[in-house]
Formats: C-alpha cells, sequence, structure tokens
C-alpha cells in the first residue's frame, strides 16, 4: 500500500477505523442543523411565508367573501324584479341580505363568531 492510499483529499493519513470520516459527518451534521435553525428563525428565504403575506391572504379572502355575499344578494334581487316586476324592492332588500350574509361570512371566517352547527 503506498503513501497516497492512505492519505485523504487534505493530505493528511486516515484513520483505517473511519474516524475522520466519522468527524466530518458530525461537523456536518451540527452545520446542517445551525443552518435549519437559522432559515426557520425569521430569514427571508424560510418556506414559511412571512406575517404580512399571511395577513394579505386572509385580508383578500375576506374581502371576496363580502364582495360575494353582496354580489348573489343583488343578483338574486335583480331576478326577482325581473320575474316579478317589482323593481328596485327585491334588489333592494336582497342586496340588504347579501350584505348582512357578507358580514356574516367574514365573522365566521375570522373567527369571531362560531359556525352553523358548533357547540360551546
Amino acid at each position: 500500500m503506498s503513501d497516497k492510499d492512505t492519505q485523504g483529499r487534505g493530505g493528511t493519513p486516515q484513520d483505517p477505523s473511519g474516524g475522520d470520516f466519522s468527524e466530518r459527518l458530525r461537523r456536518l451534521d451540527t452545520a446542517l442543523k445551525k443552518a435549519q435553525a437559522d432559515r426557520t428563525d425569521g430569514d427571508e428565504h424560510s418556506p414559511r411565508p412571512s406575517k404580512s403575506v399571511e395577513g394579505m391572504a386572509q385580508a383578500l379572502r375576506l374581502a371576496s367573501e363580502f364582495a360575494a355575499g353582496v354580489i348573489v344578494g343583488g343578483g338574486i334581487g335583480w331576478v326577482f324584479d325581473w320575474a316579478f316586476g317589482l323593481s328596485p324592492w327585491g334588489l333592494i332588500v336582497f342586496l340588504l341580505l347579501g350584505f348582512v350574509a357578507g358580514v356574516l361570512n367574514i365573522l365566521r371566517s375570522s373567527g369571531l363568531m362560531k359556525k352553523p352547527g358548533e357547540r360551546e
């Protein structure tokens, strides 16, 4: 066996029992754990979205639920007026009902009100 066969990449002799390898493996493991801890501590490259993005997503969801309630209520009112010739009362009444339904949807989604069927 030549001298080159017993040397690692750094040029230092390796432990035949694998001590050099296990030491490098331990250092790599600690470096990986430290990098993962740094990443989850609020690094901008974190896999979790930041608080502002989560808030924006919740605001968009709540706004769309409110708008959907008002639009559906208005649509039902318009169809009601068109079918029965009660213009503008059907539209007014169902727009108000759509507004109320939108507010209730917002309260349920944000957790300020219990969903139907839930008990205390």
